[in-house]
């Protein structure tokens, strides 16, 4: 057996575990192997010079040790080796009829392309390994990197052309992730529309091909790029085996699930194929977006977990030590488009006394912008509404104790505005053909330069010329017509990958240039919540829906992917309509209290006594603010599939806090609410359990063990319709 010779990579990350990441190479170079947390990533390189997938799943012993892969043995003449080979990264070309990782078009029309291995090396932090064309000068260099918290891995590719002459790319990924052979297969993933996003949907794998994909210039609402598979029935939030993994792209975007004709399942996730086309010059490389896999066999609450704990601790803006996210108040359902300095100061002081410590000022402060049909793009303060700039209303902000932030959406502009007038070329467009409004809204081709220099150049400006601490960044419609006349012909296709790179740049610069500031990323609500936008966005939008019921549904699906730490939920009038039964105060504030908490209901509205119940729910949650944002979510009672009632619990990185909410939407029959049996526990510590809302049934211990927890349960009192109950259980130090 050819021996090992480990590289051991290290680097700071949130917590003072004593876990690295172990990488090796054999002796010949044609085994790689990852090993970081739980988990072990093993491929190689095969007798046709192929790299191919050996090993993912629990991490192996140090001693066991795997021989070069061979290729796929072919069934006839119909399924030649190719298809038959779990690929990590291949072309289209050889005979293959299984979804390429690449695919290019030659200037004299080849599309052939059949990449061998020719060497690697490993790195401070990654793992590189080089494949060429047979016969033409086309190099792709595949990476990978190994959370060292979570054994998730992390792949790119380089794609070079030193052919010398341009080429086409016209199929992009990552790479593939392989999974052990088996046809018990199960896709779970996340789809909806606007004001519906976050559906979990599970679908049984079989031969064939499911797509999840955006075809819409982000990353869109339909699909989130996110999957996860289990093996069977068995599996469920705690328990089983789950591949799953996100991509990090905020564009157009396609992951692939193909069951091939011997039962082999290979995902593969990249930019959409979709009208797309990438003109790669002689000299130069295109980098795709990166694609992360993991695997956990604590089911899908630990696969969850363990995105979670990555995003937290290595994507997102100040990891592995990014702020915690402060209660904000946003002045959209107060005011709307009707914003002015006096209102906006009246709303501050009144959200200052309830305890917001963020105050942003929503949509209606730059141009003529009086409603949604224009103004957007130009973007100086209304004189009109801000006779003396925006100044005086941060000035005040600040003075009352809060950060101050506003409302942008710099990639729209509405036709009616000065900007349109001067630059109608600079939108997405097909000469000569109709240009299709949303919202009353066109998209700037932010792929153009001039575009770009124009957005960086008036948001450094609103930057530079005042003391903002936070962009709430919205982005409220989808593409149409994505044209780019002022490029030729075989550029155009360029736009989708461009755009987003600029995008990306932008949010980049303004960071680096001003470091204390927060952005969110924005969307029509989760329309734009991936991977990628994380890397510079401190928080997101999930949704546009703020019913308190509805976004107990759509905050479960949001944290199947994404942390709650980074979820904005908002308490909002919604679903209080005179004449029909209303959610209570405290109601609406348990459904939020789940994510990173905002309130945006009209605060002039609220009587002496809700202000005061607001400022006391406020303070509960400082009080567990961390152990929500950044501890381990185990989701007890699921709210899918329009289930009565919903439980979820939070466990303190450091094990001292539990926090509990119990929602019970419709209580049926007078029926007791389940028992909750805990997780995540020190058995042998004692726990004191405190109710902040709502109370436990009669006879519930004050304190009592972990394993009494887990294993007996916590009874909330719950009964009736629309009601909540708030808990947290504290470790008792040993005396």
């Amino acid at each position: 057996m050819a021996a090992l010779f480990p590289l051991v990579l290290t680097r700071p990350v949130a917590s003072q575990s004593t876990q690295s990441v172990r990488m090796t190479v054999s002796d010949d170079g044609h085994v790689f192997r990852m090993d970081g947390a739980d988990v072990s990533y093993v491929f190689g390189v095969n007798n046709q010079q192929q790299l191919q997938t050996i090993y993912w799943g629990r991490r192996l012993a140090p001693e066991d040790h795997f021989p070069a892969p061979q290729s796929g043995r072919g069934y006839a003449s119909f399924d030649l080796p190719i298809n038959v080979t779990q690929h990590e990264f291949v072309g289209w070309g050889g005979g293959l009829y299984l979804e390429p990782d690449v695919k290019i078009t030659f200037p004299d029309g080849n599309r052939d392309l059949v990449l061998q291995f020719v060497s690697s090396k490993l790195e401070s932090d990654a793992l590189r390994v080089v494949m060429k064309d047979i016969s033409r000068e086309v190099y792709v260099t595949l990476h990978y990197a190994m959370d060292r918290e979570t054994g998730i891995v992390r792949r790119w590719t380089d794609i070079e052309n030193r052919t010398g002459a341009p080429f086409t790319i016209e199929q992009a990924a990552a790479g593939t992730f392989n999974l052990p052979r088996s046809a018990d297969y199960h896709l779970h993933f996340l789809s909806g529309r606007w004001a519906g996003e976050w559906n979990v949907r599970d679908e049984a794998i079989r031969g064939g091909k499911i797509v999840l994909e955006s075809r819409r210039g982000s990353t869109g609402s339909q699909n989130n790029p996110f999957f996860a598979i289990d093996r069977d029935v068995s599996t469920n939030q705690e328990q089983g085996e789950v591949y799953f993994g996100a991509l990090a792209w905020s564009g157009s975007w396609q992951i692939s699930v193909e069951q091939d004709a011997f039962q082999q399942v290979h995902v593969t996730g990249g930019l959409n194929a979709f009208d797309f086309g990438y003109r790669l010059k002689s000299g130069e490389t295109f980098e795709t977006p990166a694609f992360y896999g993991g695997f956990s066999d604590h089911g899908l609450g630990g696969a969850s977990r363990l995105m979670h704990r990555l995003e937290i601790d290595s994507i997102v803006p100040g990891a592995p030590h990014p702020r915690l996210r402060p209660v904000l108040y946003n002045s959209w359902e107060a005011t709307e488009f009707n914003v002015d300095e006096a209102g906006q100061m009246a709303l501050a002081e009144k959200a200052a006394s309830i305890g917001a410590e963020r105050f942003v000022m929503d949509d209606g402060w730059f141009g003529k912008r009086n409603n949604d049909s224009a103004g957007l793009g130009d973007w100086y303060v209304n004189p009109q509404k801000f006779p003396h700039g925006l100044k005086p209303l941060i000035d005040k902000v600040h003075s009352l104790g809060m950060q101050f932030g506003l409302w942008v959406e710099p990639e729209m502009v509405n036709p009616d505005s000065d900007l349109y007038r001067a630059h109608p070329d600079w939108v997405l467009n097909f000469p000569g053909r109709p240009r299709t409004e949303g919202r009353n809204q066109l998209v700037l081709n932010l792929a153009r330069p001039d575009v770009r220099a124009y957005v960086l150049g008036f948001l450094e400006k609103l930057l530079d010329e005042n003391q903002i601490d936070f962009l709430k960044w919205d982005y409220n419609r989808n593409w149409s017509e994505p044209g780019w006349p002022a490029v030729p012909p075989e550029d155009e296709k360029s736009v989708y990958y461009d755009y987003v790179r600029n995008f990306y740049g932008i949010l980049a610069e303004l960071r680096a240039k001003h470091p204390q500031l927060e952005i969110e990323s924005c969307s029509g609500g989760g329309s734009r919540v991936d991977l990628g936008v994380l890397r510079y966005a401190d928080q997101v939008w999930p949704s546009d829906n703020t019913n308190p019921v509805d976004r107990l549904l759509i905050q479960n699906g949001f944290t199947y992917a994404y942390s709650p730490g980074l979820m904005m939920a908002w308490v909002t009038d919604s679903g209080n309509v005179p004449g029909q039964a209303a959610y209570s105060l405290s109601f609406r504030f348990l459904s939020s209290m789940q994510g990173a908490l905002g309130v945006g209901a009209d605060l002039n509205k609220y009587t002496p006594a809700e202000m005061a119940e607001a400022k006391r729910l406020i303070a509960d949650y400082k009080a567990i603010r961390e152990t929500v944002q950044r501890g381990a979510l185990y989701r007890i009672l699921s709210p899918e599939n329009d289930r009565e009632r919903s439980a979820t619990e939070y466990v303190s990185r450091d094990g001292k806090q539990v926090v509990v909410f119990a929602m019970l939407i419709t209580g049926m029959e007078h029926y007791a609410y389940p028992t909750l049996k805990l997780h995540g526990l020190d058995e042998d510590a004692m726990y004191k359990l405190t109710a902040f809302e709502g109370n436990a049934e009669r006879g519930t211990p004050a304190v009592a063990s972990g394993a009494y927890w887990m294993h007996r349960g916590l009874d909330p009192a719950l009964y009736g319709n629309f009601q909540g109950a708030g808990f947290t259980l504290e470790k008792v130090e040993a005396q």
